[in-house]
Formats: structure tokens, C-alpha cells, sequence
């Protein structure tokens, strides 16, 4: 997260009017849902050319961040495409399981190709958006879109403690690491647990310590966003 946070602070847009980026967005979910599998396709390519260019990355570490959802995406097209009948005739492909048959369904290969292409198009949209929005330009989008301040401070707050958390369990995991934490099955389980539970009791510190830090700043409740 905290390299996907500093690849929105270098994009070529990272200062254009959020609103713009925005309407852009819109624009491609529009298409990623109302195109066909081939417009689909092709609006896919051109979204992922244009946030490497934006980003300054190359594609194989693009393709690297699709891969995280496109697993999860796998597992819903098998069970799309996989069917039960009780006749092999309806089946392109089929295997007999008692008294039913599972292979491929025609018709389930023909939603799957349109789910893929539809849900990789907005996929790739959605990463432009975040990629190319730092979090700053987030929170003047949501004031724009007159979203009530005090979601927007927890959100806020709920932002700036996930770092805080990344931190913190980084620092446990590399002491644990030094001290040969981590050498076999049974001590890394037992390691997890202590880094578990003392996460816990260092963010709840780090949380002491803004609560302090705001009492001295004369904190009323509210955050100048």
C-alpha cells in the first residue's frame, strides 16, 4: 500500500482537478460495462498503456497488480463455466459423476467470456483512478461531493492508521526475524502470535500518543479539512 500510495504522488496527473479524474472514471465504468467483449478488450488495453505512461511503470508490473484480483476472478469464471446434467448431449465437454454429468456449458462459457472482459475493463479503471488520485485530491472530491466531514474524518483517521499498523508490524516482524523468529514452523506460529498481540498494544500507544498530541494542539473535535 505504501508503494501504490507513492505511485499516485509521481503520476503525470497527480495535479489535475480530482472532479476531471472523476468524470473520467465514470466515463470508462460506463464503457467497461456497455461494451461488448471486444470493446471491452480493446478499452482494457488502452486504460492499462495509459496508467503506465502516467505512472512512468512498465507492464509487467502492471500485469503483476492484476494478478492479485485476477485470481479471485478465476475462481468465480470456473464455477461459471463448470455445469451439471443429467445428459452428456447439452455439455461441449463432460465427465460422468454418478448419475449426472459435469463438463463445460456452452452458455456458461459465453457469460464467462463476458464477465472476464467486464470485470478486467473495470478493474483497470478503477486502478487508474486510484493510482492517479492522491489521497489529498480524494478528500477535496469528497468535500466537493458535499459527503458530511465526519466521514471524511474517519476516513481519514482509518487511512493514516493503516500506515501507522504497516509500520509497526514491520518493525515486530524484523526484530522477531533477527533473533532466528521465524527458523521453523512451530517458532514462526508462536512468533506470529506475539507479533499479533503486540501489534495491538503498539498501535493502541501510537493512538495515545496523537490523542496527546491533539490535547496539546487544543483539539476541539473537529479537523480543518
Amino acid at each position: 500500500m505504501q508503494s501504490l500510495d507513492a505511485l499516485s504522488y509521481q503520476s503525470r496527473w497527480r495535479q489535475r482537478d480530482p472532479r476531471a479524474k472523476f468524470a473520467l472514471y465514470v466515463l470508462m465504468m460506463v464503457l467497461a460495462m456497455g461494451l461488448p467483449p471486444a470493446g471491452q478488450a480493446a478499452l482494457l488495453i488502452i486504460i492499462a498503456a495509459f496508467t503506465c505512461w502516467l505512472l512512468r511503470v512498465s507492464p509487467l508490473r502492471y500485469l503483476k497488480w492484476l494478478l492479485i484480483p485476477f485470481s479471485f476472478l478465476a475462481v468465480g469464471l470456473v464455477a461459471i463455466i463448470i455445469s451439471f446434467a443429467r445428459q452428456p448431449d447439452v455439455l461441449l465437454w463432460s465427465i460422468q459423476l454418478g448419475k449426472y454429468w459435469a463438463g463445460l456449458d456452452p452458455a456458461g462459457i459465453a457469460t464467462a467470456n463476458l464477465t472476464f472482459w467486464r470485470s478486467m475493463a473495470a478493474l483497470a479503471a478503477t486502478f487508474w483512478f486510484m493510482l492517479n488520485m492522491p489521497f489529498e485530491q480524494l478528500i477535496k472530491l469528497m468535500k466537493h461531493g458535499r459527503i458530511p466531514l465526519v466521514l471524511i474524518e474517519q476516513i481519514l483517521l482509518t487511512w493514516r492508521f493503516i500506515f501507522i499498523f504497516l509500520e509497526e508490524a514491520a518493525v515486530i516482524y524484523h526484530a522477531q526475524s533477527l533473533r532466528f523468529g521465524y527458523r521453523n514452523l512451530r517458532t514462526g506460529y508462536r512468533s506470529l502470535a506475539m507479533l499479533v498481540t503486540m501489534l495491538f498494544s503498539r498501535v493502541m500507544m501510537r493512538y495515545q500518543q496523537m490523542s496527546v498530541a491533539l490535547d496539546v494542539k487544543l483539539y476541539q473535535g473537529n479537523f480543518h479539512i
